[in-house]
């Protein structure tokens, strides 16, 4: 069982317009939880600091004791917005960061991502042969960098890692600590979310 270290900490997006979805992610019932809450559950079992990221004005479901909220400084920038303005509240080295619209995260797989960051300035899993720029660790001193990207119109994370050393940590490894890859699963449609529930044992 994974144990929370306070120099690992956890940044979770949840400022998105969730257009395909037609509704809040962040708010939807998964079980006894909402979306939300299930992924920050889970980061907490590693993390001994964790932030939500949302945008301005946004409703958010009750969060864990202890949860850091910060709100976007410019809403609509994309997921590297959410990552300059949660990188930058984290006092931990590093942050895991993660949406929240993945209910199979699991604790093992965040743990892995931070094992494999060395002295990399990020972590990130390779699944199919692509790199997965979130569920990945970042170094906090990279907020900086992820604020000027932002203001310069380079909006994609991938964008955030260029000229930084990376650890790609290979399928085989990420599968290790997540057999069927579930973590990465998103629920980003309501046919998406249905079938994540049914999968759950949570449907009707």
């Amino acid at each position: 069982m994974p144990t929370p270290r306070p120099d690992r900490a956890a940044v979770v997006l949840c400022g998105g317009e969730s257009t395909r979805m037609g509704r809040p992610k962040a708010l939807l019932p998964f079980g006894p939880e909402t979306l939300l809450a299930r992924v920050l559950r889970v980061c907490a079992e590693v993390c001994g600091e964790v932030v939500v990221v949302a945008a301005p004005e946004q409703d958010l479901p009750g969060l864990p004791a202890g949860t850091k909220v910060v709100r976007d400084s410019l809403p609509g920038q994309g997921p590297l917005e959410g990552l300059a303005v949660g990188l930058a509240v984290v006092a931990a080295p590093a942050a895991f960061c993660t949406s929240c619209d993945v209910p199979f995260l699991r604790a093992a797989l965040v743990e892995r991502m931070f094992d494999a960051l060395g002295e990399a300035a990020a972590a990130q899993g390779v699944v199919e042969g692509v790199a997965q720029p979130l569920l990945a660790v970042y170094r906090t001193a990279l907020a900086p960098k992820a604020a000027a990207l932002v203001r310069g119109g380079r909006r994609r994370v991938v964008y955030l890692i260029e000229g930084e050393t990376v650890s790609m940590v290979p399928e085989a490894a990420v599968r290790e600590a997540d057999p069927d890859l579930a973590s990465y699963r998103n629920c980003n449609t309501p046919e998406e979310y249905a079938a994540a529930l049914r999968d759950a044992g949570w449907a009707g």
